[in-house]
């Protein structure tokens, strides 16, 4: 009897064995298509690109890489771009914190409406704020009409608009509502009985915004000044609407090489110099986000 009773297992365990063997193959067979999707839509064009970047008139080689990398016109456009990337997210995070703050916890009429606004600007191409900043600001905008009228000038007060400065308030306008809806988001899911509590026991505003609700905000302010990071580092339509005239990044610099002068290979460099950047910010991202959330959980 014993003898049966040993058997059992190690039968059940033989029979158990192909069943597995059958899960594990109906799992590659399921993640084999989004691999392969996966591949060909994000995979195939950065392949491609690197490709072109290595044509030369005589074949392939690395000479389209060496004039590229070592001109001068990368290297501003490289600097201006990371420039005006850092600093319009800098913008947005103080911006988007200062507006999810108010619209969390300072309770207002029409604040319902402010939020649904801000979530209108999320649905918006980034050149109708681009045309908005022309007709507000622009040499012959409403604001500069208004200043002569008031001042009696016959030049424009304001002409920021062709330079970093009118890239930067561009973004800033349409990238900080990328702050502000995880922010809120985050807000919403704070126990107000916590805040209570430490009001109750004599802690100032200022103490409860900096010692309780920003840093369980943290990780949703990294998440969305990480967005907001990559999308102006790779922000073409404000930079061409705004700053065409006196800005020129990378994106920018890729149109003007494969569009303008069809240097196909040399815009192939400077965009596969393009996508490095992004993924290795996105990478750096990634492993802080990471190394906060268990410091947290810890």
């Amino acid at each position: 009897m014993s003898a049966m009773l040993l058997e059992r297992p190690a039968a059940s365990a033989e029979a158990a064995a192909p069943d597995t063997g059958r899960r594990t193959w109906r799992a590659v067979l399921w993640t084999l298509p989004p691999v392969f999707v996966v591949l060909l839509v994000a995979g195939y064009p950065i392949l491609r690109v690197l490709t072109e970047s290595t044509v030369t008139p005589e074949g392939r080689g690395t000479e389209v890489w060496s004039s590229v990398l070592v001109s001068s016109s990368f290297r501003n456009a490289l600097w201006r771009t990371v420039s005006i990337a850092f600093t319009s997210t800098a913008g947005c995070l103080v911006l988007g914190a200062f507006l999810a703050v108010v619209l969390a916890f300072v309770p207002f009429p029409g604040s319902a409406a402010v939020g649904r606004l801000i979530d209108t600007v999320l649905t918006l191409p980034s050149f109708l704020v681009t045309l908005a900043f022309t007709f507000l600001y622009g040499t012959a905008g409403a604001v500069n009409a208004l200043l002569a009228d008031l001042t009696g000038r016959d030049t424009p007060l304001l002409n920021f608009l062709h330079t970093p400065l009118g890239v930067i308030a561009a973004e800033i306008t349409f990238f900080t509502p990328f702050v502000v809806r995880p922010l809120l988001a985050a807000f919403a899911q704070l126990p107000r009985e916590q805040l209570d509590v430490a009001a109750s026991l004599g802690a100032s505003p200022w103490r409860v915004l900096r010692q309780i609700v920003l840093p369980e905000a943290w990780p949703a302010m990294a998440a969305g000044g990480s967005l907001v990071l990559l999308l102006t580092l790779n922000e073409f339509g404000i930079v061409l609407f705004t700053g065409a005239k006196g800005v020129l990044t990378l994106p920018a610099l890729i149109y003007t090489r494969g569009i303008v002068t069809f240097d196909l290979p040399g815009a192939a460099a400077l965009a596969s110099v393009q996508v490095a950047l992004s993924l290795t910010l996105y990478a750096a991202y990634r492993f802080v986000f990471a190394r906060v959330t268990t410091r947290k959980g810890q």
